[in-house]
């Protein structure tokens, strides 16, 4: 990497960070410049907007999750094995965040829900891909006889995305002692539903 590249990627991770705790909104050119001891104008010269800026973070952030999710249940056999890793890990990415606030992305999907626009296209694109990578791997697991032949992969992929969202919820905002024991127990009855 070149000295630019290492200081665009240091810029990213402390954005990163601050993104995991005050939000895509609450990143601002200021206070990311103020606690890398940087100038507004070095900033810029890297990322060109707030927008860029934000853009980059999220980027970021779904290749984290794709790191510590997707990618090892991907090493997993086809079918239920592979489906079973992709909510173990997303627990655990919950559980054990790689960031000190938790999923950005989770949470900037409730902050521009309803704002119109490129961070929120690029949001939609980053959920509807996990969305695509769970489906598939249901699918698989129909094709390998895992899961029944008349499993619909769509509300499969629907109700364990929604699992591992109220897993966050519940584990990270409630702090429930009980979040994680529910979270499983959903899981499991979710795959005994759809077994072949």
């Amino acid at each position: 990497m070149s000295k630019g590249e290492r200081t665009r990627a240091a810029i990213l991770d402390e954005a990163l960070a601050m993104t995991s705790t005050d939000g895509l909104t609450g990143l601002t050119i200021g206070t990311l410049a103020d606690r890398l001891s940087m100038s507004k104008s070095g900033l810029f010269a890297h990322f060109g907007s707030k927008e860029q800026l934000q853009a980059a973070v999220l980027g970021r952030a779904a290749e984290l999750f794709a790191e510590t999710v997707v990618r090892p249940a991907l090493t997993q056999p086809r079918g239920l094995p592979r489906v079973l890793a992709l909510f173990e890990n997303w627990i655990g990415w919950t559980r054990e965040p790689v960031l000190p606030g938790g999923c950005p992305i989770q949470a900037a999907s409730i902050e521009f829900d309803d704002r119109p626009g490129p961070i929120r296209d690029q949001i939609v694109r980053h959920q509807e891909e996990m969305r695509r990578v769970v489906i598939g791997a249901v699918r698989r697991a129909v094709e390998e006889g895992h899961l029944r032949a008349d499993l619909d992969s769509e509300q499969f992929a629907f109700e364990g995305i929604s699992l591992c969202y109220g897993f966050a919820q519940s584990y990270r905002l409630l702090k429930n002692p009980k979040a994680e024991q529910w979270a499983r127990t959903a899981v499991r009855g979710l795959i005994d539903r759809a077994r072949a």
